[in-house]
């Protein structure tokens, strides 16, 4: 190899995959509710591209009222869990996810709920809530982007 002069090229490739987080349905809706009736729905996060455990925490907003106040209608809750775990097969959990709604006074919204793993990697929910007065209902639309 010493009085070798001569040259090898090495090529090296490979894939890069990020962790993603999937959500059924696409889209939530939540049904039209009177002033300070809870509403809520249930969405299944699926997990996708993760080497090794995670937990995922939600960031929701917290909105201003007309009067200055701050609130924040919505709730989450995970109750089998927030733990992504890989099984030995390779397998990711699916998470379930119960969002609820409720307010006791009128407002309108346009935010953002983040989904956030344990290595700050985020997907958004957005959410858009109107208040009718004619009906006195809550209308809530949110439609889940990867970022």
């Amino acid at each position: 190899l010493n009085d070798n002069q001569s040259q090898y090229i090495l090529t090296l490739s490979g894939t890069l995959r990020s962790p993603k987080i999937d959500f059924h349905p696409p889209f939530l809706m939540l049904m039209p509710v009177p002033l300070d009736v809870q509403t809520e729905a249930v969405i299944t996060i699926i997990p996708r591209n993760f080497i090794r455990q995670s937990q995922i925490r939600i960031k929701l907003p917290e909105l201003e009222l007309a009067d200055g106040t701050k609130t924040c209608p919505f709730s989450a809750e995970f109750p089998e869990g927030q733990n992504i775990v890989l099984s030995s097969d390779g397998t990711i959990n699916e998470l379930t996810c119960c969002i609820s709604f409720r307010s006791s006074k009128p407002m309108s919204f346009l935010g953002e709920m983040l989904f956030i793993d344990q290595e700050d990697n985020r997907l958004l929910e957005q959410q858009t809530i109107v208040f009718s007065h004619y009906t006195h209902t809550w209308q809530c639309t949110a439609l889940i982007k990867k970022l």
